[in-house]
């Protein structure tokens, strides 16, 4: 199965989804990751408030912040490569990112 990595831009939350009015983006994405998990998928999220050595060790990650600066994020890694950056993709795209066949 595949393994699924998030590097959120920084955030209130590890998820984003917190506050009086959460982003409906961010609640679809979470919602996508959870449906990920329950098809095998193994999703790991990374807030650089609360895990900023994930940023600094993950070399592709680190990489991608020096040359293309924070707008690169959220960048995702499937299987440590990188598969998407700079906006939280849908349901749909996520299933083929990880090679899911959609629901």
């Amino acid at each position: 199965m595949p393994k699924l990595d998030v590097f959120d831009p920084p955030m209130c939350c590890s998820t984003g989804v917190c506050g009086p009015e959460a982003d409906d983006t961010l609640v679809a994405f979470s919602g996508a990751l959870r449906w990920l998990r329950r098809h095998g998928a193994e999703v790991t999220r990374y807030n650089p408030s609360t895990k900023p050595e994930a940023f600094m060790d993950t070399q592709v990650v680190y990489d991608a912040l020096m040359s293309e600066g924070q707008d690169v994020l959220p960048l995702i890694l499937v299987d440590g490569e990188i598969v998407h950056t700079g906006d939280y993709p849908s349901r749909d795209e996520l299933t083929q990112l990880v090679g899911l066949e959609p629901a």
